[in-house]
């Protein structure tokens, strides 16, 4: 196993010693406890729990949540925590999150209860943001530490911690710094204290000194261990989703129900297609439905062949396949208009191996209602009667089946069962068409198309459409109608601005939109100054919480000045400076992404419904899950499953799905892994007390909230 829950400085004999286990006994003994793969939350209503649990939820990863501000909640005893099954000792949890170090009154019976519940079972206890004190194993910041704002930090791994648990990242943990006007992270560096056996896991440099104090690091003590955190954060930040996933092979000891990996996906729409022009004056787009009939000339942006040329040495350079999203009529168009060529069309045939393909109907058609586009914003068609004129069945079905068969003849590598519609068309769109069209499922079944996109800013949910499931797209605010620099700003000024300073006023009109501009940017200098970052940051955002959903541009975003380019690099530049090699981003094509969210809706389905359950004894881990569940879990490497290796590999670990037929699964850690320690009762490591409350702030040192600035 690449990484250990333990220093850099502890052997696997001192591990044994340290936990008070025979040596090479671990797996066999008899005497071994049950412990539950389950997590315990103890929360204080605060961010940094919260984020905890997100990270969990992401995962697919069991955990139970106290709420200490609610009044009826549970007690934490001797029998909440522990109890025996079929003559065993079980713990019923194998970690667990405290708010901090200790959030219970002086002399509290639920703090002794879970230190004694920690020691007798091993299992780790993370502070999730705690005060730098010696209670938790560093000296007060006052010492020649620092209290204050660390937003734009670049903290770093630590030697141990990249031998540890955060053996994942290349080293560096920037802190965001996303507005000068909002304190986004809060956080206590201090050095360990006199004769604490802590280890710092990452480190930030003490403001005015040479030295650095410690973020993250392990306190060890009494027989128990602790992940003290002393910044604050929340689930959308930065420097929590680098840290997140260390955080919980710290605390699972790298055996836990559910896995994260991070996915990016890039679909380009309109591909062989034209797209319109924003114009400038108008302040709307010729030739589509948001410029009145008649008025501006269409100028429309299409790739050439020197674009395609550039998108396969992109590729080639990023280890990145892009999706190609086409429409055939834009290049039978192109034909008719020009003799018969279509430079473009040929190198993309030519190429055609270079990228996947997926099917954008053949013409681009709305596929919802009929449209009025006489007024802005347009409407749907009605009949005498008042109900809605729906595109038809066949013609739906013909859009389809036309661009798969010219997709066929040109040779493109498809998958029939894949398909985009032109603007998620025939799907709902709110408020015009609030429901789908009734045709829409039965022409997907008559073609068999069972995979569907959908724009996450408005159905995000996945969902059944006839016989398809829907995959979400995020859409990149990199938009689909400039080519240059100054007409993508123009646009977005023109969105995001004021009526006073020459814009739309949608903010006016709607002030929770958080995009909007205090001032235009400037036309030469907004689009890399602003939107890049902007849009960067939320993509990776996207990747960093493990979310596999695909991202879509379209064509004229790769041709003319090519702006989609600064973004991606952005993304997949920034990615690969935080994360080792052995945490690659994971491309799927949109029907494995489909796959993946499918599977994770019907996991997570069972844990809420508690139909799931998993637990170690020594080496063996069992996992039981309803009848056509796939089972999740992460694992140490060398796992098996019936005597077959476990998973794939990712990040120091194996994780993977298992289908279940109901019955138990049982895997087999490696004898290298740690596992839980054999019950002593308290009695090898004297008597349980439970650590003193948390001192208070020295006066003058805030304590603010978590940052709440989030992508």
């Amino acid at each position: 196993m690449k990484r250990t829950i333990r220093t850099t400085a502890l052997t696997v004999g001192a591990l044994v010693a340290a936990l008070g286990l025979p040596a090479g006994a671990a797996h066999a003994d008899a005497t071994a406890p049950r412990v539950d793969l389950r997590t315990l939350i103890v929360s204080d209503g605060g961010p940094a729990t919260d984020a905890i649990a997100a990270e969990l939820d992401t995962a697919g990863t069991p955990y139970t949540k106290i709420d200490l501000t609610q009044s009826g909640r549970p007690v934490i005893d001797a029998a909440f925590l522990a109890d025996t099954v079929d003559g065993r000792p079980r713990a019923k949890y194998q970690a667990v999150v405290l708010p901090n170090d200790n959030p219970f009154p002086a002399g509290s019976a639920e703090m002794t209860a879970l230190a004694s519940y920690e020691q007798t079972y091993s299992v780790p206890q993370v502070d999730a943001y705690t005060y730098a004190r010696p209670e938790a194993g560093l000296q007060y910041p006052t010492a020649g530490g620092y209290s204050g704002s660390i937003d734009g930090v670049q903290a770093e791994v630590t030697a141990a911690g990249k031998a540890g648990p955060f053996g994942y990242l290349k080293g560096a943990v920037p802190f965001e710094d996303n507005s000068p006007t909002v304190g986004e992270s809060y956080a206590y560096l201090a050095q360990p204290a006199p004769g604490a056996d802590f280890t710092p896991y990452v480190e930030a440099p003490i403001p005015g000194g040479s030295t650095s104090g410690s973020l993250v690091g392990e306190y060890r003590h009494d027989g128990r261990r602790e992940l003290v955190v002393t910044f604050v954060y929340n689930q959308y930040q930065e420097q929590f989703r680098l840290l997140a996933r260390g955080i919980v092979e710290w605390m699972t000891g790298g055996v836990h129900l559910g896995a994260t990996r991070n996915y990016f996906a890039v679909h380009v729409d309109d591909v062989f297609a034209a797209d319109d022009r924003w114009d400038t004056q108008l302040n709307c787009t010729p030739g589509d439905v948001d410029c009145p009939v008649g008025e501006g000339t269409p100028d429309p942006i299409r790739m050439t062949p020197a674009d395609v040329d550039y998108a396969t040495a992109w590729e080639q350079q990023h280890g990145f396949t892009l999706d190609l999203v086409y429409n055939g009529a834009g290049s039978v168009d192109q034909r008719s208009d020009d003799n018969g060529v279509d430079l473009l069309a040929d190198k993309l045939i030519a190429d055609r191996s270079k990228f996947r393909w997926v099917n954008h109907t053949y013409t681009h058609a709305f596929l919802g209602c009929q449209q009025d586009v006489t007024v802005v914003p347009w409407k749907c068609d009605t009949n005498a009667d008042g109900s809605t004129k729906w595109v038809s069945r066949q013609d739906i079905s013909d859009e389809i089946a036309l661009n798969r068969v010219w997709g066929q003849s040109a040779g493109l590598p498809l998958q029939n069962d894949e398909l985009v519609t032109g603007e998620h068309s025939g799907l709902r769109i709110s408020p015009q068409q609030p429901a789908d069209n009734p045709n829409l499922g039965p022409a997907l079944a008559d073609n068999g198309v069972t995979w569907i996109a959908s724009d996450n800013s408005r159905d995000p949910a996945q969902r059944q459409v006839g016989p398809a499931t829907t995959v979400s797209r995020y859409p990149m605010n990199v938009f689909y109608n400039a080519g240059h620099a100054s007409e993508q700003v123009d646009e977005y000024n023109w969105i995001y601005t004021s009526r006073a300073q020459g814009g739309s006023g949608i903010c006016e009109d709607n002030p929770a939109t958080t995009t909007c501009l205090p001032a235009p940017l400037d036309t030469a200098t907004g689009y890399s100054g602003h939107i890049v970052p902007l849009e960067t940051r939320i993509a990776l955002g996207h990747v960093l919480a493990g979310d596999p959903k695909p991202h879509f541009i379209h064509q004229s975003n790769l041709a003319e000045d090519r702006l989609a380019y600064p973004v991606l690099n952005g993304v997949l530049d920034g990615y690969h400076a935080l994360f080792t090699d052995d945490a690659p981003l994971v491309n799927l094509r949109m029907k494995d992404i489909g796959v993946e969210l499918k599977r994770r809706a019907a996991w997570q389905t069972a844990v809420q419904a508690g139909q799931v359950s998993a637990y170690r004894i020594g080496g063996t881990v069992t996992v039981t899950a309803p009848s056509g569940v796939a089972v999740t879990a992460t694992l140490p490497a060398g796992t098996t499953l019936n005597g077959a290796a476990f998973g794939t590999s990712y990040a120091g670990a194996v994780s993977g799905w298992t289908p279940s037929a109901g019955q138990p699964l049982t895997l087999t850690v490696p004898s290298s892994a740690p596992a839980p320690a054999a019950v002593h009762g308290g009695a090898g490591h004297g008597p349980v007390t439970a650590p003193a409350p948390r001192t208070r702030v020295p006066s003058g040192v805030s304590r603010p909230a978590a940052g709440t600035t989030a992508s």
